[in-house]
């Protein structure tokens, strides 16, 4: 007898450089009601996207969330987002929620870049799906309270 299962791979390809634990399946869970290119996530130190900031944006600052769109190519990942540890952590305790949750957050918004939505041009377009892709997968509002206006 042959079993099939429908299987969904993991699309996020994790580079962890900090002690924060990351809840891989969930975080793809959300990538994959957006798309199903593989995504690369780094999780890192504010002293190292503060380089990262500097060296692509010649922002000298840290800083919560950075994305990296790839080019499009057939079979290429969708890009690269790269998070603060120290961010989410620090977020976390301010807003009273748990670690995940606002990593979840942090990744929704990084994801929403990466697929060209920008929040600082737009009429709202991102927000709005920040907003639905929260409330699908009961993240708390706290993301898009700090980031009105």
């Amino acid at each position: 007898m042959i079993y099939t299962f429908d299987i969904i791979p993991l699309m996020i390809e994790l580079d962890n450089r900090t002690s924060l634990e990351v809840n891989e399946p969930f975080l793809a869970s959300i990538a994959k009601t957006l798309t199903n290119k593989e995504i690369e996530l780094i999780i890192t130190s504010n002293e190292e996207i503060q380089e990262i900031n500097n060296q692509h944006r010649n922002i000298d600052k840290s800083t919560d969330v950075l994305s990296f769109p790839y080019d499009e190519m057939p079979m290429a990942p969708l890009g690269s987002i790269v998070i603060s540890s120290s961010f989410v952590e620090d977020k976390a305790k301010e807003f009273k929620h748990t670690n995940d949750d606002e990593l979840s957050l942090l990744f929704i918004h990084g994801l929403l870049h990466l697929l060209g939505f920008d929040h600082e041009i737009d009429n709202g377009e991102m927000r709005e799906k920040e907003a639905k892709l929260i409330e699908k997968f009961n993240l708390p509002k706290s993301l898009i309270v700090r980031t009105q206006g």
